[in-house]
């Protein structure tokens, strides 16, 4: 016969608390360090478990906080799904994370979805900030952006984009790079990302001969694209907005037989810890994952709790120096 569930009253009674301050403690809430580690203590020992569907029928909240990737297959944004989900478990709360696999049109009809399942917040890395659809969703539901801003959003982690580019493209320049494949998961229907913008207006002012391409987040198709780029006219170096797309172009160089750097310089843009391994190491911009997930968590759970406020959090880069970018041969 299975084990009836323990009910909040036992373990208050095992603790000699309140049920009031028990669920308090469960939830992390006013009250000490030592007592939520002796209530969760007598909950573990007493098998107790939140009944999911009484609490959410008792205080209009699910609990569950949405967490729409772009695209899971960059390794920078599973590491960032991980740690956004353990950030939220430690405030009570689970994410619940869908994959828009790069695809504005699944982007929408995923934030739609995530809506009607009434999570109680939604955290994104939008494909598309500047959807039509947004500032609807976000009157319906709390939204936190990370990345690009979006209008509406209950807060924002935004990256502060033109230094990033400005960083990576001014160390190019500075040894003597001019001709420069870029390398980006941005779709030709949504052409104005920020980032693309700005690489745009920066290869101008500093005379560089830049070739955006897209490239998809997966090893093999960014392989693909890379191959094409480097047997072409080649560049003297590729700058990609994901480290992810960066192991495609180290993928083609070895398949051409291309050394890095010293046949073609190669760059990153968000410093996955992956990275560090590569041999050369890959320079990359640095946008801080741990600082980006405890901004996220804080905003949204913040959101969820009634918070009217809106914040915005700018995310500073630094550049990352290793060894896949060399100064160009007689510059």
């Amino acid at each position: 016969m299975p084990r009836k569930r323990a009910t909040i009253r036992e373990v208050a009674r095992a603790t000699g608390l309140s049920p009031a301050a028990v669920s308090y403690a469960l939830r992390g809430l006013q009250v000490s360090e030592e007592t939520m580690e002796r209530v969760r203590a007598a909950a573990a020992e007493l098998g107790y478990e939140a009944d999911p569907i009484a609490r959410a029928l008792a205080s209009g909240r699910t609990g569950m906080i949405g967490l729409l990737c772009g695209s899971l297959e960059d390794l920078w944004q599973q590491s960032l799904a991980v740690g956004i989900s353990r950030g939220l478990r430690k405030k009570d709360r689970y994410a619940l994370i869908l994959d828009a696999v790069g695809d504005p049109a699944r982007e929408r009809v995923l934030a739609q979805q995530l809506r009607d399942q009434r999570v109680d917040g939604m955290i994104v890395q939008p494909i598309d900030p500047a959807a039509a659809f947004w500032p609807e969703l976000c009157e319906s539901v709390p939204v936190v952006a990370i990345g690009d801003s979006i209008t509406g959003t209950a807060g924002e982690v935004v990256f502060d984009n033109r230094s990033g580019v400005t960083l990576a493209l001014e160390h190019l320049h500075e040894l003597g790079h001019r001709r420069i494949a870029v390398l980006t998961p941005t779709r030709p229907s949504t052409p104005d990302r920020p980032a693309d913008v700005h690489v745009t207006a920066e290869a101008e002012r500093l005379r560089l001969d830049i070739e955006l391409t897209t490239a998809p987040h997966d090893l093999a198709g960014a392989t693909r694209v890379a191959l094409r780029v480097l047997s072409g006219e080649q560049p003297s170096a590729v700058f990609c907005f994901s480290d992810s797309i960066a192991y495609g172009v180290y993928a083609a160089a070895a398949e051409l037989g291309l050394s890095i750097p010293g046949d073609v310089s190669v760059m990153g843009y968000d410093d996955h810890p992956m990275s560090g391994l590569l041999s050369p190491g890959l320079t990359t911009v640095d946008w801080d994952i741990d600082g980006i997930v405890r901004a996220a968590v804080r905003l949204v759970t913040a959101a969820a709790d009634g918070g009217a406020r809106r914040r915005r959090v700018v995310q500073k880069p630094t550049l990352r120096e290793r060894g896949s970018v060399a100064r160009r041969s007689g510059a």
